[in-house]
């Protein structure tokens, strides 16, 4: 018996050092070529439009802003990797382009857009064929314009925002125009967070509330370091300051839930917050065919 319990105490030692054996430590040339991969990684930031909010009150619940205005950025961007190209949102529609600014919800807002997709990407050589990636933060009209031009990208959408958009429910809310990714087929439907090229250097991060699927992106950058885009998880300054959501939001308590997981992320990570309709996080981001890295 004595003997027996040695080799099992043998046996059980073994599995323990196998079920916690460190991964093997990466070669010196992956670690270069991982190197060299994330400093080839480029942000830019493109003008999709600007939104003159005449009720900022939208953008809170009870009285918070009554009676304020605000005029919101409507940034989108493009992300170069080594693996390939990725659009993050792609700004208002652009038969707003070269119109006369246009105003809905009773004049609660007014859009208006300068500059066609077309030609801010023509700026960083680049055309819709280029893309492997689509992702929206989420599919509100104003971030899903020119969604249509990507027919041929890969769609990264939460699994949870696809149901809403291919649903019925979608069809009696006012923030969205189904019309503006209804080229968009070939989809990949994702179940939380996502590396797209596998390397840490841009993964999508999940924060439903704001729509069903809502998301935000995360990059790492090799000079900028860790960079936060925000979709709507806020809109502005004021809001990420005090935690207020907007009344119009999908659901309210699944949202502060997002927003205490997003700032512990950011928190971990020490990234750099930009959010993405705030005029302010804008104009400080240099714009196309300049970039970050």
């Amino acid at each position: 018996m004595k003997h027996f319990g040695l080799i099992a105490l043998s046996v059980l030692s073994l599995i323990s050092c196998k079920n916690f054996e460190k991964p093997e430590p990466k070669s010196d040339t992956a670690l270069v070529e991982d190197s060299i991969q994330k400093s080839e990684v480029k942000l830019y930031t493109l003008n999709g439009g600007e939104i003159q909010v005449n009720n900022k009150n939208l953008f809170a619940q009870g009285d918070t802003y009554k009676g304020d205005t605000i005029v919101l950025a409507d940034a989108f961007y493009v992300i170069k990797h080594p693996k390939g190209n990725l659009i993050w949102d792609t700004g208002l529609s652009e038969e707003l382009v070269g119109k006369e600014p246009k105003s809905v919800n009773e004049g609660a807002l007014v859009l208006s857009r300068k500059d066609s997709l077309s030609v801010q990407l023509d700026q960083i050589g680049l055309t819709p064929s280029d893309f492997d990636f689509i992702a929206f933060s989420h599919i509100h009209f104003d971030h899903t314009g020119g969604g249509n031009y990507f027919k041929d990208s890969t769609w990264l959408i939460q699994d949870t925002e696809y149901a809403f958009a291919t649903g019925e429910e979608i069809k009696s809310q006012g923030f969205y125009n189904t019309n503006d990714f209804k080229a968009l087929k070939n989809v990949k439907q994702l179940k939380g967070d996502f590396d797209v090229f596998d390397d840490g250097t841009v993964i999508i991060k999940s924060y439903p509330g704001h729509t069903p699927g809502h998301q935000a992106l995360f990059l790492d950058l090799v000079n900028s370091g860790p960079i936060l885009l925000s979709g709507d998880v806020y809109h502005f300054e004021e809001n990420r300051e005090n935690k207020i959501i907007p009344q119009f939001n999908h659901d309210i308590p699944q949202t502060e839930q997002s927003i205490e997981q997003f700032e512990q992320f950011v928190s971990d990570k020490r990234a750099k917050v930009y959010i993405q309709h705030d005029a302010k996080h804008f104009n400080r981001m240099p714009k196309s065919p300049k970039f970050i890295n």
